[in-house]
Order: structure tokens, then C-alpha cells, then sequence
């Protein structure tokens, strides 16, 4: 079983910036897709940014160009970073992995989102203008 344990959700104006962490716990894959999801209310859950086991990554057209996802293998977290801000980006955001799987596909929708085995509990990320 593996845990997934995000952090760093916060407060921030519009134009500022927020860093997620999502450390994973347990037994570990050689090959893995993960993604960072979000769900704000009245929204469907979207994928903003996916990676490979090999590092190739993906974003959302929303987020593209202002958010970053990287990750450290030696201490098995993934991270988002995340730039320019806006109130639109307010939401609930979770990494979700889909441990064996060999490529990510190009990008995750709310129905694709089920692909996912393992959720982290998510943080809230609140951007006020």
C-alpha cells in the first residue's frame, strides 16, 4: 500500500505563488504515472499537470506556462509550483498516482481521473483578488 501526503496549500493574493508538496509512503514502483488534480466547487476535477516515471510531463492549457510539476525520487515527493496565481486557480488540489503504469497519458479529465488508485487527502488553495 502507499500513502500519498500533500502540503503546502495556503492563502495568497492574485499574482502570488504557492509550492505543493505530495510525499508518497509505502512500497515503491519502478514505473508510475502521477498527477496533480484539482476540484473547485460547481467544477468538474481537472488535471493540471501530469509526470512520468521518466520525467516527461504535461499541463493543462489553464495552467500552462505559470505552474511547474517536478519530483524528487530520492525522497519520493512530487511538487507543484505554482506561479501568477489568479482566483480562478482557487481549489482543492490532490496528487493522485497510478502506480505500473509504463506513460501517462497526454492529459487527465474528471472521467479519466478514476485511473488513479491512490489519492493524497488534498490542501486547499484559496487566491483572493
Amino acid at each position: 500500500q502507499v500513502q500519498l501526503v500533500e502540503s503546502g496549500g495556503g492563502s495568497v493574493q492574485a499574482g502570488g505563488s504557492l509550492r505543493l508538496s505530495c510525499a508518497a509512503f509505502g512500497y515503491t514502483y519502478n514505473t508510475y504515472c502521477m498527477c496533480w488534480f484539482r476540484h473547485a466547487p460547481v467544477k468538474e476535477r481537472e488535471g493540471v499537470a501530469r509526470i512520468d516515471w521518466d520525467g516527461s510531463t504535461n499541463y493543462a492549457d489553464s495552467v500552462k506556462g505559470r505552474f511547474t510539476i517536478s519530483q524528487d525520487n530520492a525522497k519520493n515527493t512530487l511538487f507543484l509550483q505554482m506561479n501568477s496565481l489568479n482566483p480562478e486557480d482557487t481549489a482543492m488540489y490532490y496528487c493522485a498516482a497510478d502506480y505500473g503504469r509504463r506513460a501517462c497519458r497526454v492529459l487527465y479529465t474528471a472521467y479519466l481521473s478514476r485511473e488513479f488508485n491512490y489519492w493524497g487527502q488534498g490542501t486547499q488553495v484559496t487566491v483572493s483578488s
